[in-house]
Order: C-alpha cells, then structure tokens, then sequence
C-alpha cells in the first residue's frame, strides 16, 4: 500500500516483526487506507535517534503520521483510524457499553498479553532475556479468552471490533515464543476469523523456538 504521490501521505514507521506496528498495519488494510510503510533498524537504534524521538519521545514502534497530525502507541492509533476511517463505527462501536467492553480487551493488549505471549516472542526474535513469568502470564490470558471466545465469536461484540485486532498478532505468533496453540480451539477459530476478514494482512513469521 502507499499513497506518496499525495502533498500529505500517510506513513506508518514500522518494523516488520513488530506485533504492535503490525496491529496497525492491520487496521489500515481492513479500513482500505492507502498507507507508505518506512521501516524503521530497531539493530541501529534508529527509534531512539532525535529524528525518530521527535515523533514519538518514548522511543517506540509504531508511530503513525495521518491527517497533517502524528499519533504514536498501537492501541490509540486503533482507535483512531476506527473513530475516522469508518462512518459504520463499526470497528469502535458509539454505545457506551460496547465501547467500555473494548477498552477491556485494550487493557488486556496493554496488560497480559504483551507481558505474556509478546514477552517471550520478543525473547525469541529479538534475543532479550526472558520474562520467567511469561509463560504462566500467557496461560492465564488464553484460559479466560478460550472461555469467552467459546461463548461468543468475537472478543467484545457481535462482530469484529478494534478489540479484536488488538490482541490477534500477538496470539497468532505465540509459537514463536514456544506457547503453543494447540491447546486453544476456540482461539484458533477465532483467529481464523480474522484471517478470513477482507483486507487482512499477516506479518512476517520469525523461526520457531526447538521447543514449541
């Protein structure tokens, strides 16, 4: 996707094993918004250079350039293209209920699931030290969303909602951090879901630990 013939393109600084630039990669294929991808040498410390800081001071990926304006963080960039790029609300509902159901799920994006699953990926690809607790952390997340998604098909609605792509990339990847799948039916029903959505877009798939 890229738009760089208009006087204002927009531009997502990514990197390309990142989960949270690939949420919002993501998001803007779903919402068909014509996007330029810059990557960004997370090896060279590029997101810390005063170029990259100037647009997000927490040194961090993704940052989204949109509308003469730029929004940094995965969550708050979902929420953005949802409230801007679909006239439907579909992907952030207006009713105060729906919308309080989302955040929940942000909250678990933010929260269990990036130091879960996220936290031993990262440990993988990126070679970091592990998080001990990782694992355990993931257990406990994908034991409440198994439950709750053999309820219901989607994480916060009746349909597929920002809540959703929040906390898909991540899921979709745990192998690469050695937490299997397997014992997840109802996560991997729901993944296929949104890997059958119209415009999905997946990301790039790092080697699998020995042990997953």
């Amino acid at each position: 996707m890229s738009n760089t013939t208009q006087p204002n393109p927009t531009r997502l600084y990514r990197h390309a094993l990142s989960g949270h630039a690939h949420r919002a990669q993501l998001m803007l294929s779903l919402l068909q918004v014509p996007v330029e991808l810059v990557d960004v040498d997370l090896a060279a410390g590029e997101h810390k250079s005063p170029a990259f800081l100037a647009r997000n001071a927490f040194g961090q990926l993704p940052v989204l350039e949109i509308d003469g304006t730029v929004l940094a963080d995965s969550n708050a960039i979902l929420v953005y293209l949802a409230a801007t790029r679909d006239p439907q609300r579909q992907w952030w509902p207006e009713d105060a209920r729906t919308q309080a159901e989302v955040q929940r799920w942000l909250s678990a994006a933010a929260g269990p699931l990036a130091h879960g699953p996220a936290a031993a990926r990262v440990a993988h690809v990126f070679k970091r030290p592990p998080n001990p607790q990782a694992h355990a952390i993931a257990t406990g997340l994908f034991g409440v969303m198994e439950q709750h998604l053999g309820q219901q098909p989607w994480l916060a609605a009746e349909h597929a909602t920002i809540a959703d792509i929040a906390l898909y990339t991540y899921t979709a990847h745990a192998p690469e951090g050695g937490i299997a799948l397997a014992p997840w039916p109802h996560i991997q029903a729901w993944l296929a879901r949104i890997e059958a959505l119209p415009g999905f877009v997946g990301m790039q798939r790092s080697a699998l630990p020995t042990e997953a």
